[in-house]
């Protein structure tokens, strides 16, 4: 999820940053991930009835006064209310509506979630996974993605940000992960990659996104399917492996509108709904 301070059309964002694509390993008698090594260390199986407070909290409003439309030309206005956010039948329920919602900062046409770990939990380091459906409609823009905890190297993108997934919905044959860094804006950068779905499914049906982040590596899974790796990167505030060695929280939302797939038109539907079957932190 491009957290950006300034407006940036995609193709200037096409222009100034260097993106890759790399075709999707299909693997097969892979060993568990208790077998690579991996142990699990925290997780939300959506069980109950509720979001977990000792887990999450919830984003408010449209960014403003410091980041309107949360820095991306971002629509939506993330509310709390159970239509948005909701745990029902073992899965976390994120749910984008088109309604008139005002602040004292104006109106917005449309609402919607976002849940975070930040002072909940924070990791350096791990496999970061989670299971989940997306919604199809242009203008929807789904993530699965982590947030430097202290910003220990300085403002966006200097401290990084690691994107394990989003989605553009009215392209729901492929989904991206990326990695922002370098320093504070307009001198971030960014790297990225896209996995593309076999023929005859899409990010509307449930797969499981990942990344396997170490010392110096990130490597991006979509079902088990290793389809990128970044060793490359720099932080301003700091030497390599910085910024990618501090810790990190979660955050899940689903943005209407914005720079990344554009804003929703006559054929989006509403109310559409990403849910979340559950998310899952190992270490070795």
């Amino acid at each position: 999820m491009k957290k950006v301070i300034g407006a940036l059309s995609i193709a200037a964002c096409t222009t100034l940053f260097a993106t890759s694509y790399v075709g999707a390993e299909e693997t097969q008698g892979e060993p568990s991930i208790e077998q690579e090594g991996w142990n699990l260390v925290w997780s939300d199986e959506f069980d109950g009835n509720s979001l977990d407070p000792s887990k999450w909290r919830h984003d408010i409003g449209n960014g403003q006064p410091n980041l309107p439309g949360w820095g991306n030309e971002e629509l939506q206005y993330y509310s709390d209310d159970p239509k948005n956010v909701r745990v029902e039948n073992g899965e976390l329920i994120i749910e984008a509506h088109q309604e008139s919602v005002s602040d004292q900062y104006g109106t917005h046409g449309y609402t919607s979630g976002k849940v975070l770990t930040e002072g909940r939990f924070s990791q350096t380091y791990g496999r970061f996974e989670a299971r989940m459906r997306l919604p199809a409609g242009q203008g929807f823009w789904p993530a699965f993605w982590m947030m430097p905890e202290n910003d220990q190297y300085g403002g966006w993108a200097a401290s990084g940000e690691i994107d394990i997934m989003e989605n553009a919905g009215g392209t729901p044959n492929k989904v991206g992960g990326a990695i922002h860094y370098g320093g504070p804006w307009p001198e971030n950068q960014f790297q990225a990659g896209d996995y593309y779905f076999p023929a005859g499914t899409d990010a509307t049906g449930y797969h499981e996104y990942a990344v396997e982040w170490e010392p110096g590596e990130i490597r991006w899974y979509v079902d088990g399917n290793h389809y990128q790796t970044i060793n490359d990167w720099y932080s301003t505030g700091g030497s390599y492996p910085a910024p990618f060695d501090q810790d990190f929280h979660l955050i899940l939302n689903l943005a209407v509108g914005g720079w990344y797939g554009g804003n929703p038109d006559g054929s989006t539907p509403f109310p559409s709904s990403m849910a979340v079957d559950y998310v899952r932190v190992y270490e070795r």
